[in-house]
């Protein structure tokens, strides 16, 4: 989904594989395995998307590069 962020362009988010797909601003794209639905929701509702992020998710999962 499309989101209003300066840094992040769209999120997606595989319920059953707990994953989080972020595509930043600048074209690269990143999964983000073990992520709860609760975190996806929080994220996807909070006023600064960047903010959230590197509070909440970019230190505390794994991830993986997918294109840059």
């Amino acid at each position: 989904m499309h989101v209003d962020s300066t840094a992040i362009r769209d999120i997606d988010y595989d319920e059953n594989r707990g994953k989080l797909f972020v595509r930043f601003t600048s074209g690269a794209e990143y999964v983000y395995v073990g992520v709860p639905s609760p975190v996806h929701r929080a994220f996807a509702e909070a006023p600064s998307k960047g903010g959230y992020f590197a509070r909440e998710i970019r230190d505390s999962y794994p991830f993986n590069r997918l294109s840059s």
